[in-house]
Formats: C-alpha cells, sequence, structure tokens
C-alpha cells in the first residue's frame, strides 16, 4: 500500500458504496462460496448488481456476463472475488471499463493488483473489511 495521502478506510467504502450499480466479478452459482455471497449481500441490500463469470450464464436469477466489457451497461463499482494473479488482469480490465472503485474481497488482492489500480487513479479497498461485514449479510436468503 502506498504511504502517501489516503483516505481513511471509511471514506472510501463509502464512495464506494455511493455508486448506483456494481458488478460482482467471481460470482459463483455455489452458494458457499464467497463470490456467490457477496452477488446476494448486494441483492440483500437493494443494489443493483452485475454477476461476472464466463463460464455461468446465470448466477442468483441474475444474467451473468463474461467480462466487465460484455455488461450491458457501465459500472463504476466492483467488488473482486478472485485469485490475485487473476485479480490483477481484473484491475486492467475494470479500468478499460470506466470502473472507478474496486474492492478486492479478503484473499483476492495482491500487491501488484493494489499498486496497477491506485497508479490507474483507482478508489482502492483492500487488505481490510469484507463486504459482507459492512453490508451486512444475512446466510437465511
Amino acid at each position: 500500500m502506498s504511504s502517501t495521502a489516503r483516505r481513511s478506510d471509511a471514506e472510501r467504502i463509502d464512495a464506494f458504496l455511493a455508486s448506483s450499480s456494481f458488478a460482482v466479478v467471481g460470482a459463483s452459482t455455489d452458494r458457499s462460496k464467497y463470490g456467490n455471497k457477496v452477488l446476494r449481500c448486494y441483492q440483500q441490500n437493494g443494489r443493483k448488481v452485475f454477476p461476472v463469470n464466463p463460464k455461468a450464464p446465470e448466477v442468483e436469477g441474475l444474467r451473468a456476463y463474461p467480462t466487465l466489457a460484455a455488461l450491458p451497461e457501465p459500472v463504476a463499482a466492483i467488488s473482486v472475488i478472485t485469485p490475485p494473479a487473476a485479480t490483477e488482469q481484473v484491475v486492467r480490465e475494470a479500468h478499460a471499463a470506466g470502473v472507478k472503485h474496486v474492492w478486492m474481497q479478503p484473499g483476492a488482492e495482491s500487491d501488484e493488483a493494489i499498486r496497477t489500480a491506485e497508479a490507474l487513479g483507482m478508489n482502492v479497498i483492500a487488505d481490510g473489511p469484507c463486504l459482507l461485514v459492512v453490508m451486512g449479510y444475512r446466510e437465511q436468503d
């Protein structure tokens, strides 16, 4: 993480959550996986969300898209639940798609992905809280 003056975690999270629509890169059809729980958390909170999964036609009743570039409309914020090496590529694709906010869920982050996203001027949330905790995920849904 850079040592330059940065917004606090709370400020970065508030900016992220102020977005009108979101994408979950690494959305999973397996309800036990975090890629599925994060998607359901957005749904539980009434947020407009798009699953990104190149192998699934649908996740949790929503049409899934193979890439961020394939989404039917631009999104400003994405949650990333991918292996760290894949996250690095996701950051580059996100920047190309106009994404401004990237939340790397615990386990998805890498130093390279964080550095790249920050260098591209993105609001980065990493090495910190999980969206499920911040938004209040409920397993019963």
